[in-house]
């Protein structure tokens, strides 16, 4: 195979400056794709592309519609049609249902279910007009069961998860495939603000707070975010043809 076997591909990851999408974006552009990272934060987005070449900054909202279309319309304007599309934004905070609003949960939906939809929406048709194409969802273990204390959140990647199952079913056949990775908890900067809310909500230090995410991931550790963009890379490469609708638990054992 050759070193660089996605050479030609034009990527696109949401919430790519930093976290797991910037760890999928290195992979992608280490395989030689040329990558499109969104997100809010411009200042992030610019810094991240300076240290790693093929990453493309482009500020953009995926609760916003017009941010998110036309962002993706430069970014396809740019560098061609999007044949990896990474629907990654997202937000993870908890709230019990008794203390949630209205607005809480739209906010949830808008960013994690709303924005993947419309992102898939606007690659779509470069994909099937390429003929080939790869959607992942970056989801999550809360999107195949229940997330003690957050049932915003899980219902937001549950969500995703049957739009990934849908869209594997209308395009059977077309050399599009459809996945999710469902991650445990990842050592990453959401991971350190809920360590630090629920020491706050809880009485405890932050080493029990963090402790407490730890033993949920199987393997008792958390996981490094290369982790998650090495099953990314896969589903991209020769081999992975057959892989379609497929949830995939990155979360160190059998949930």
């Amino acid at each position: 195979m050759s070193n660089t076997p996605l050479a030609g591909r034009h990527a696109l990851i949401t919430g790519g400056g930093t976290g797991i999408g910037l760890a999928i974006a290195r992979a992608l552009a280490d395989a030689g794709a040329a990558v499109t990272i969104t997100g809010r934060r411009l200042d992030v987005l610019e810094a991240a592309a300076a240290e790693f070449p093929g990453l493309h900054p482009l500020q953009m909202d995926v609760a916003d519609e017009e941010s998110l279309r036309t962002g993706c319309e430069a970014a396809i304007a740019a560098r061609g049609a999007v044949t990896i599309c990474v629907p990654n934004a997202g937000i993870a905070e908890g709230k019990a249902i008794h203390k949630m609003d209205l607005a809480f949960w739209r906010r949830m939906m808008a960013i994690n279910l709303d924005g993947a939809m419309l992102t898939a929406q606007a690659c779509l048709n470069g994909m099937h007009a390429e003929g080939w194409g790869r959607m992942i969802f970056v989801a999550s273990v809360a999107g195949l069961k229940g997330l003690r204390g957050a049932p915003a959140y899980t219902a937001s990647k549950h969500g995703m998860i049957g739009l990934m199952r849908g869209l594997s079913e209308d395009f059977l056949g077309s050399g599009l495939t459809f996945n999710a990775l469902c991650p445990g908890y990842v050592e990453t900067d959401i991971v350190t603000r809920n360590t630090e809310s629920i020491a706050s909500r809880a009485g405890i230090s932050q080493d029990e707070a963090q402790a407490m995410m730890v033993k949920t991931n199987r393997h008792k550790r958390l996981i490094r975010p290369d982790e998650v963009a090495s099953a990314a890379l896969w589903l991209c490469l020769p081999g992975s043809e057959s892989v379609n609708g497929q949830c995939i638990e990155i979360a160190g054992g059998q949930m």
